[in-house]
């Protein structure tokens, strides 16, 4: 009898019927390359999606990518000459919005996803208080919550309601201009 019941267990379990339910958690390690410091962070997060249409899933993420060390540059004011550099640490809070476009049966499924949201930078304060001085990452250090797009592609691998996600894309911020980071998430998923 329990081998019958493990054997009918597993086949609900891996049937497309049970992994097409409305609600997909996750939570994955999130690797940002941003463009603006040369900086590599590292950092974790959390998703949260609805089954809006058959192969449509409306999702909502949060991750922070801890402070990382870097030399952030001063110039001078009148003549623009490299004056001061400064060892700085930058930490990363993102949140994003938007639909991901996924076919809804099988075990192996490559995505596409359109997100909107915010950056906000967190940047150790300057030491330098001199006002002829600006910082090359001036933007950043007057204006750090900034508004984001991300376009993304990837792939689920799932058997039942269990599976992994691999993420990629270009992460656009604004912040005088568009600037352009790789992110790459990877890991775990529950759908019920």
């Amino acid at each position: 009898m329990r081998k019958l019941t493990l054997i009918v267990f597993f086949l609900l379990a891996t049937s497309p019927v049970f992994a097409q339910k409305r609600v997909e958690l996750g939570i994955f390690i999130d690797y940002l390359n941003i463009s603006q410091t040369s900086t590599n962070n590292f950092g974790l997060g959390g998703r949260f999606g609805y089954r809006i249409h058959h192969d449509v899933l409306m999702e909502g993420e949060l991750a922070y990518d801890y402070g990382i060390n870097f030399d952030e540059a001063y110039r001078n004011v009148a003549n623009g000459n490299l004056t001061a550099i400064e060892h700085t640490s930058i930490g990363v809070t993102h949140g994003l919005v938007g639909p991901k476009l996924q076919p809804s049966g099988g075990g192996f499924r490559p995505f596409l996803t359109l997100k909107t949201g915010f950056m906000d930078f967190r940047l150790s304060p300057s030491l330098f208080p001199y006002n002829n001085l600006t910082s090359t990452i001036l933007g950043l250090r007057t204006s750090n919550l900034n508004a984001a797009i991300y376009p993304a592609a990837g792939v689920e691998a799932a058997l039942g309601p269990i599976g992994l996600r691999l993420e990629a894309g270009d992460e656009i911020y604004f912040n005088q201009g568009a600037h352009n980071n790789l992110r790459i998430t990877f890991g775990p998923i529950l759908r019920f």
